[in-house]
């Protein structure tokens, strides 16, 4: 299940047979392979001579130049694994990579960030007379949480585990964001940044001479809102604001901001914007119709862009969008079963799920998150969890929950204390890759009254207690389907089918008080997930309202 939207350049390489060089309006981009399992999408890169598709079952396709004699697409062989790159010895996996104009950048599992290539303009962090180049992998900083950088960028930003940023390489246009005072010149080494708008910093994108930030409010008070800021060069448009360089990051403001920003992505000089309403935006440069409008102008200030009718819209927080050098990109990729455990914490963050009590040392008493713990720990782990806990002070045992959650190092030595009771989730991991991967394992068969409905598995993991218990046990029977749902009504099980599916209840729908009753007990059976709208809530409100 997959579908990509592109517009731009359509020439080195020429990605649609039978359409013009540049494609000025978007269209439906259509691929062949002949496993259906590697249509599940999970990332684009498109660079000045090539652009590749990688898959969720690591496979990738490439589409090459004209020039390397490669009309069709070509399957791309891994010669050897990528961990075998050598760097420090304690750094043995990398976790994330991430390429500049002429440089790479890792990201290891010791949080350690390497550079490889090009330090030409101080991009590598180090005096670029005395470093202008590098083969091997070069320690740049220690304690990173994510590199940010761009495919026709000379500049990078690396965010540490303390939310600070700092930045390196080509500041001629006050592209690194540090102030006029230090436009023009060529920062050799990782500078603190220091006026970076207030929030969480989620995304940094660079072009050519410019850089986009995203940010995210942490208002408790307020729905969390992103919002962009710009630095650089404007007279190349990637600012998406006219007659202004601004050499530090400034709010990037438009009428079509009022609803949230899902994914951005900057090329060279164009940018792509998506928002949760499914609107999809565009400023810059036009040249090739990388903006997806038809009158080849560069656009200084954002526009909407007319698109295909998107065919999974009810799940536009799956689509990305993707800039390559000169042309533009908007797909569908599935959730990754590595963003599940994610997506369940976030799921999980909320009082109604803390209803684990833990004694501590002092006598004070601190509640847990009994889901999460439930999905990390068995019971005679969370058992041996109290008994630590209650040789622990308060400050010391928020810790060592904040380490089970996120499976982050917090306190090293709390960790090695608590490290035999933590699950590896190793099985959970094969698990849901199975699941994911396995076309035969994809769906689940629910039957009622004769009829069968079929529902991803991942879906069912994400929306019940009572599947994921189910799908995720390595001792309970893994068959493909239930029997017996025959006490809920048609009317009641098709509130489920839908709800199950877009958290929303159909406007056709009558509500009765048996509904309600039936929906009560199913809320129970399936242990359904309450995430905000609350299922009952809605009914409830939605009957007194006809009544």
């Amino acid at each position: 299940m997959n579908e990509i939207i592109f517009f731009g350049k359509n020439k080195e390489p020429k990605l649609i047979e039978n359409e013009p060089d540049s494609i000025t309006k978007p269209i439906q981009f259509e691929f062949e392979n002949e496993n259906e399992n590697e249509k599940q999408i999970k990332q684009i890169s498109s660079s000045r001579f090539s652009t590749i598709l990688l898959f969720e079952n690591g496979k990738a396709i490439e589409y090459l130049t004209e020039n390397d004699s490669k009309q069709n697409p070509s399957k791309i062989q891994i010669e050897e694994n990528i961990q075998k790159v050598t760097v420090d010895t304690n750094d043995r996996v990398i976790e994330d990579i991430v390429s500049g104009r002429y440089a790479i950048y890792l990201l290891t599992s010791n949080h350690n960030v390497y550079g490889i290539g090009s330090n030409q303009h101080g991009q590598l962090g180090f005096d670029s007379k005395t470093l202008p180049k590098t083969e091997k992998p070069i320690l740049m900083m220690k304690n990173v949480s994510k590199i940010f950088s761009g495919n026709s960028s000379n500049h990078v930003f690396l965010l540490n585990s303390k939310q600070k940023l700092f930045g390196c390489g080509d500041n001629y246009w006050g592209q690194v964001g540090l102030g006029e005072s230090r436009k023009g010149a060529k920062i050799n080494k990782l500078t603190k940044i220091q006026k970076i708008p207030k929030g969480k910093i989620i995304n940094i994108q660079s072009g050519y001479v410019h850089s986009i930030m995203l940010i995210e409010n942490e208002n408790e008070n307020e729905n969390p809102k992103r919002k962009l800021y710009s630095c650089g060069y404007w007279q190349r448009n990637g600012l998406g604001k006219e007659d202004e360089n601004t050499y530090e990051f400034t709010e990037l403001k438009s009428s079509l901001f009022e609803n949230d920003i899902i994914d951005f992505s900057v090329g060279i000089n164009h940018t792509l914007i998506l928002t949760s309403n499914g609107k999809l935006i565009s400023f810059g440069y036009n040249n090739y119709g990388e903006l997806g409008i038809e009158d080849a102008k560069s656009q200084a200030i954002p526009i909407q862009i007319e698109i295909p009718e998107l065919r999974f819209n009810e799940y536009i927080s799956n689509y990305h969008v993707y800039c390559g050098y000169l042309n533009s990109f908007l797909y569908y990729s599935p959730p990754s079963f590595s963003n599940l455990e994610e997506d369940l914490i976030k799921l999980f963050r909320r009082k109604e799920f803390c209803d684990i009590s833990f004694k501590t040392k002092n006598g004070e008493i601190i509640s847990a998150h009994k889901l999460i713990l439930k999905y990390r720990l068995n019971q005679n782990q969370i058992e041996k969890l109290k008994e630590i806990i209650s040789k622990k002070s308060i400050k010391e045992s928020n810790q060592i929950f904040e380490m089970i959650y996120s499976n982050i190092i917090i306190n090293p030595k709390l960790y090695y204390e608590i490290k035999e009771i933590i699950n590896s989730n190793e099985k959970i991991e094969e698990t849901m890759k199975r699941i994911y991967l396995n076309e035969n394992e994809k769906d689940f068969i629910i039957e009622r009254n004769e009829k069968q409905y079929k529902f991803p598995k991942l879906i069912l993991i994400m929306r019940s207690e009572l599947y994921r218990g189910m799908f995720l046990s390595v001792t309970e029977d893994k068959s493909n389907k239930v029997t017996d749902y025959s006490e809920l009504s048609n009317e009641s099980f098709q509130i489920f089918e839908y709800w199950i599916y877009s958290n929303q209840i159909k406007d056709d729908i009558k509500i009765t008080k048996k509904i309600i009753n039936e929906i009560q007990i199913g809320i129970d059976y399936f242990q359904l997930n309450q995430t905000n709208p609350n299922l009952f809530d809605l009914l409830i409100k939605k009957f007194n309202n006809k009544k």
